[in-house]
């Protein structure tokens, strides 16, 4: 039984949906949190929702932070734990986006996903799994969670887009090439990547400009 994903929402400059980017935000935070960028973004991608979903869990002793997984080298939770959220988790994005797509009549390719931290690693772990490639991913500031299974677990390729702070204290800067790596060893054409100089666990207005110019190739604008 999935879990219902409470979302924010921008609707469409134009008043039309053609196109949408889902945010998924980084550990302790929540879809607001993201939901900002579209004010910068939506004057570029006119056509295009977006919609930021809330993950499912909270996390112990912070009331108002949310988790889409434990992370054991955070919060003291064993690998078991981590990856039992991680797969429930993942179902219930999958329900989301399924639901978006159904609601919005969107088809798969019309859709980017959009992860900082946390959220990029359920960005890269759900993308490659889901049966109908997605327009795209934009990666910031994460990691591709267990590269070894996806060559035997991949079932579609979206273009993906890595960008990371040189300067990141929180997730190491080499997540980046790690993840290009294992992306391209499991037959990925299209891997794009982008170091923020100076910039340490954030989004700084180079690397939002890349993706912003990612999203309208992929999504075909």
């Amino acid at each position: 039984m999935t879990r219902v994903l409470k979302a924010g929402r921008k609707a469409p400059q134009s008043g039309e949906t053609r196109s949408a980017v889902v945010f998924l935000h980084g550990y302790g935070a929540n879809g607001a949190d993201l939901l900002g960028l579209a004010d910068p973004l939506a004057e570029h991608l006119p056509d295009t929702l977006f919609v930021a979903p809330d993950a499912p869990e909270s996390i112990p002793g912070m009331p108002f932070g949310l988790q889409w997984f434990p992370i054991p080298w955070i919060d003291g939770s064993s690998e078991e734990e981590a990856h039992r959220g991680l797969m429930t988790a993942s179902a219930d994005l999958n329900a989301f986006l399924d639901a978006l797509m159904v609601d919005e009549d969107l088809l798969p390719e019309q859709v980017v996903l959009f992860g900082f931290s946390q959220g990029t690693m359920m960005a890269l772990h759900v993308a490659p799994r889901r049966e109908d490639a997605l327009g795209g991913v934009v990666a910031f500031s994460g990691r591709l969670l267990s590269p070894e299974l996806l060559s035997d677990e991949v079932q579609s390729r979206p273009p993906v887009l890595l960008v990371h702070g040189d300067a990141d204290e929180v997730v190491p800067v080499q997540s980046l090439p790690q993840a290009a790596e294992a992306l391209q060893e499991a037959g990925w054409q299209d891997v794009y990547a982008h170091i923020m100089k100076g910039t340490g666990h954030g989004i700084a207005p180079d690397g939002l400009s890349v993706a912003l110019a990612f999203m309208r190739d992929k999504l075909g604008l």
